[in-house]
């Protein structure tokens, strides 16, 4: 008798109850950073009310959009791993700055596109690359992505960036008292309950914050029932060259961060990313951003927030993924639901997202625990990746006397440090006349790396 193959977990379709749950709960985890960009896009170019939510329905619509062809995927187009895909932070000052300067919405939708092309172009070479990643490599990035993303969590947690009561006891209280409904549920609830734990927390999280007056669900009122974004609604895309320029930069950047995002899920799954993999789920940022240009949004990139959650809830399946694009479509083609999920408060937002957050740089950790730092210089190589990647998290203006190009690479610590880790890897494992045995990727299973 024939047996079949055993189906990997990335590749398993769960019950239509999980799906839903497990679905909702990554849409929640992601939802704030998603309408964080056209928001702030949005309020620098002081668009009106009715623009602004413009840009978030298509925003949400094509974040759905973009995450379900990078996890189920057609031809040579998606990584087909458990991965949500958002606007990416790091074109935020150049596109206000497009934005500002006279070229308005149509220079920064036109940048974006020619952006999204040359992200597909290179895909094929940064896939190349994926050997410059050894485990050394890659668990200093995957730990400072999670380092990188706790100040977020920590913001939230007081209330949100320019909250009136930002800082205020209640704010944490109630950040506090979702952290440790989280942590509960996952110690002593059943299994299925303990992997939706972050979506239970959020929800006791809800409804704790309506009655002590955190939201309120006036703005689900206001908003219409259904939005469809057009094409070019804001006007055909105009060609600049400066402004094509400095979106080339993001894009190098945002390439560079889903690198680290990609090999973060495909050690958290046990499917190691490949060079062709690699490309594809590259090339998918690429389209995506094309989409979002013609669309109406901005640059879109692997969202660093729900890698934490995949590695937390251990759910590996991309059909979960799947199933939250789905809901993000629907969120971007009706509004009213969208301004539900809205009405969620930043504290609520910021006890989950300690957790999760801090769960990506705990898989850092986990990994670099297979490196070997005995007789080498791994441990400088982390350390100063580390300071280097963290430096622009804690000071964040730090890097304001230069230039711009300069500002896009090193303000995300994220790119600073994974491209740092990447240069003191070669220098001290792979110049000429070291000894051998001193490579990080010299661990077992790791990819050979050539001087």
């Amino acid at each position: 008798m024939a047996t079949t193959a055993p189906v990997h977990p990335v590749d398993e379709v769960p019950p239509v109850r999980d799906l839903a749950a497990f679905g909702l709960q990554h849409v929640l985890a992601m939802y704030a950073g998603a309408v964080a960009v056209p928001l702030i896009v949005g309020g620098a170019m002081k668009l009106s009310p009715a623009d602004l939510a413009y840009l978030i329905t298509a925003d949400l619509l094509v974040c759905g959009i973009a995450t379900l062809i990078q996890c189920v995927g057609f031809w040579r187009f998606g990584v087909r791993l458990p991965i949500m895909q958002g606007c990416t932070f790091a074109a935020v000052s150049p596109m206000v700055l497009i934005g500002t300067t006279g070229g308005g919405l149509p220079a920064i939708y036109g940048s974006v596109i020619v952006a999204g092309l040359a992200i597909m172009l290179l895909a094929p070479v940064f896939g190349r690359l994926l050997r410059f990643f050894p485990p050394l490599v890659t668990g200093t990035v995957i730990l400072i992505i999670g380092v990188s993303l706790l100040p977020v969590a920590g913001n939230w947690a007081a209330g949100g960036v320019g909250a009136k009561d930002f800082g205020e006891p209640k704010n944490l209280a109630l950040a506090g008292f979702v952290l440790a409904v989280v942590v509960a549920v996952q110690r002593f609830a059943p299994p299925f309950l303990s992997r939706i734990a972050v979506l239970i927390g959020i929800a006791v999280g809800v409804a704790v914050a309506v009655p002590f007056g955190f939201t309120d669900f006036g703005g689900v009122d206001d908003a219409d029932w259904l939005g469809i974004s057009t094409p070019f609604h804001f006007g055909a895309p105009a060609f600049h060259a400066s402004a094509i320029v400095s979106m080339l930069v993001v894009a190098l950047v945002t390439m560079t961060e889903t690198t680290g995002d990609l090999i973060a899920v495909g050690e958290m799954t046990d499917r190691r990313v490949e060079p062709r993999t690699l490309a594809d789920g590259l090339r998918a940022d690429g389209l995506s951003t094309v989409l979002g240009g013609v669309f109406n949004t901005f640059p879109y990139t692997a969202f660093a927030q729900n890698v934490g959650l995949v590695g937390m809830t251990r759910v590996r399946s991309r059909w979960v993924v799947a199933a939250a694009g789905g809901i993000l479509v629907l969120l971007g083609l009706l509004p009213k639901l969208g301004a539900v999920v809205a009405a969620v408060p930043a504290p609520v937002l910021g006890g989950a997202g300690l957790v999760m957050f801090g769960t990506v740089a705990a898989s850092g950790l986990r990994t670099l625990a297979e490196v070997d730092f005995k007789g080498n210089d791994n441990l400088t190589v982390v350390a100063v990746s580390v300071a280097v990647g963290v430096l622009p998290v804690g000071v964040p203006t730090v890097y304001e006397k230069f230039p711009d190009w300069f500002q896009t690479v090193m303000n995300s610590g994220i790119s600073a440090g994974c491209l740092t880790a990447i240069i003191l890897n070669l220098i001290f494992n792979h110049l000429p006349g070291k000894p051998a045995g001193r490579d990080g990727a010299a661990t077992p299973g790791a990819p050979a790396v050539s001087a």
